[in-house]
């Protein structure tokens, strides 16, 4: 039976999660640290890419009059796919989409930087300096220009979702050549009023300008595949152990106590492994011996038994006494039973030294049959001449003799019994049939069990020792095969012989 949910796919599952679990609580540390939003994706190679965009439309619409400013913008947005526009410190388009900024927008705007006071040229020596903002520049961070990077901001509105990327543009002393600024005079001396670059997209990426998807899907993968590498050695060794294991117990369950894994594990799977071993062991110590000794007691029995035949035979001759018949019969049984208990342990001590051959299935079924005297029974056989197997002949010979025996006994009259084999894969499947009541559903799984019998009165005239099933299924083991058995519809029941093909 094969697992639900293999224990290799749930150890990975398991790994995986851990790592997403520590990214996410990663995330939470450095968002509750550092306050994370849209603008901490402008750093890196986002800025560079976005520093890239603002200077190709800077020196765009440097050499351009402002009428042919819209077509610069729709050019590069191509390039990222997305909607570009440029605006005046107050919030005026000046070209580019026709788009209504949000409050939020329009309150981020960059703005021109207030007038510094000049310095006297020789201050006093108690008086304060010039007044700092960040990194030592005036108020309002240093002018944008090649020895500083940009001052670039993102933001996130709602209803609907968009990402508002805002640039300032360095256009120089001049936006297009010689002329203010439309609607702008031109201040004293302090430079032109900052422009601003938009870019808006409903996607965080922008179109790969800040988040460009291709190299964390590459990183992704091969963390992926490295993970995979690194920890499928110590899944594999896990889960092939715990496989072996399996097939082994599994054996054992089934009566083959000669199985043995390996024990090269140094951890509590090599305990494990060695504990099986151990258990296999004893219990093969334990069943064989018991087996030993059940058939030194049969044959003990068997030469009394058959002294006590004779002179009963004798004793009947002699006197003619009708209560001698009766006893006759009793020591026949006992002696039938006898014998059975002797071929049971025989059978089974036999697995671990018998040599399998290739035989015909054909000829140890015609053998079986001719054996029992079944010539007159109604008995079907379509079994192919040229299909072999690996078996020992008089062990598998009494094993189907065993079958046919019964299903003549127990079903001869309700129609023909039926052996028919056919070759599934790597093995040969030998089905014996009949046409009678079947077995119960319940006893099915015992059928096979030492005297075990259907008719739990025990009754002489329902049935024999209960040992015919145990020495088919002994048999057909020690040939290295497999027997079940099933009800047929609407009655009958049939035995099922696997056998590895020759």
């Amino acid at each position: 039976m094969r697992p639900g949910f293999p224990l290799s796919a749930k150890i990975l599952l398991w790994f995986f999660a851990n790592l997403l679990l520590i990214a996410l609580a990663s995330y939470a540390f450095l968002e509750f640290e550092f306050h994370l939003g849209p603008e901490s994706l402008l750093g890196g190679r986002a800025g560079r890419r976005v520093d890239a965009l603002a200077d190709l439309v800077t020196g765009e619409i440097a050499t351009e009059p402002q009428s042919q400013w819209s077509g610069v913008l729709t050019r590069a947005g191509n390039l990222y796919g997305l909607r570009l526009l440029i605006v005046a410190p107050d919030g005026r388009r000046l070209a580019g989409e026709e788009i209504t900024l949000p409050d939020d927008v329009t309150a981020r705007l960059f703005r021109p930087h207030p007038p510094q006071p000049l310095a006297p040229l020789r201050p006093p020596e108690d008086a304060p300096g010039p007044p700092e903002g960040r990194d030592g520049f005036p108020p309002g961070g240093p002018p944008p220009g090649p020895d500083h990077p940009r001052d670039r901001r993102m933001i996130r509105t709602d209803h609907p979702t968009r990402y508002w990327l805002l640039v300032p543009l360095d256009t120089g002393n001049g936006q297009h050549p010689g002329e203010p600024m439309p609607g702008f005079p031109p201040p004293d001396g302090h430079g032109p009023p900052p422009l601003t670059l938009i870019a808006v997209s409903d996607s965080i990426g922008l179109g790969g300008l800040v988040l460009d998807f291709t190299p964390w899907i590459a990183a992704g993968s091969g963390i992926l595949v490295f993970s995979l590498l690194f920890w499928l050695p110590l899944v594999r060794g896990i889960t092939g152990s715990i496989r072996e294991m399996t097939a082994a117990t599994a054996r054992v369950a089934e009566g083959r106590f000669d199985v043995r894994v390996r024990e090269s594990r140094r951890d509590e799977l090599g305990l494990l492994a060695s504990s099986i071993n151990q258990m296999a062991g004893r219990l093969a110590g334990f069943v064989n011996g018991q087996k030993r000794f059940l058939g030194d007691i049969a044959h003990e029995l068997c030469s009394p038994l058959a002294r006590a035949q004779v002179a009963l035979g004798i004793l009947e001759t002699q006197t003619g006494a009708d209560g001698l018949a009766d006893l006759r019969e009793e020591v026949q049984q006992i002696s039938s039973l006898v014998n059975e208990l002797l071929s049971f342990s025989k059978a089974s001590l036999a697995a671990g030294r018998i040599k399998l051959e290739s035989v015909s299935l054909h000829d140890i079924v015609t053998r079986a049959i001719e054996r029992e005297n079944l010539s007159g029974a109604a008995i079907r056989s379509a079994i192919p001449a040229d299909l072999m197997v690996n078996a020992e002949p008089d062990l598998l010979c009494r094993a189907i003799s065993n079958l046919l025996r019964n299903a003549v006994k127990y079903a001869g009259d309700a129609g023909p019994i039926e052996a028919e084999a056919t070759r599934v894969g790597r093995d040969a499947l030998l089905t014996i049939s009949d046409h009678g009541p079947g077995v119960p559903q319940a006893a099915l799984a015992q059928l096979f069990d030492p005297f075990y019998r259907v008719d739990v009165s025990r009754a002489r005239e329902t049935g024999g020792t209960g040992l015919g099933l145990a020495i088919v299924k002994t048999c057909v083991e020690s040939c290295g095969g497999r027997v079940t058995c099933r009800n047929r519809e609407p009655h009958g029941l049939s035995v099922l012989i696997t056998l590895p093909v020759g």
